[in-house]
């Protein structure tokens, strides 16, 4: 799937204002049930995981 760099800016455009509220805050996520069931949905959550790490946010 390739994004073109102006979908990419409407997206970063959308998620600013979420960036922003949720840096430095302490985010707890519940991973378990089918979450755990799809190797491909398993990587899929660690990717969101770390995408949040890596804005900032504080993830328990």
């Amino acid at each position: 799937m390739d994004i073109t760099n102006p979908q990419r800016a409407k997206v970063l455009v959308h998620a600013l204002p979420y960036i922003q509220e949720y840096s430095g805050k302490i985010v707890v996520i519940k991973y378990g049930g089918n979450a755990m069931i799809s190797a491909k949905l398993k990587d899929s959550v660690m990717r969101d995981i770390v995408l949040l790490s890596l804005i900032g946010v504080k993830v328990v």
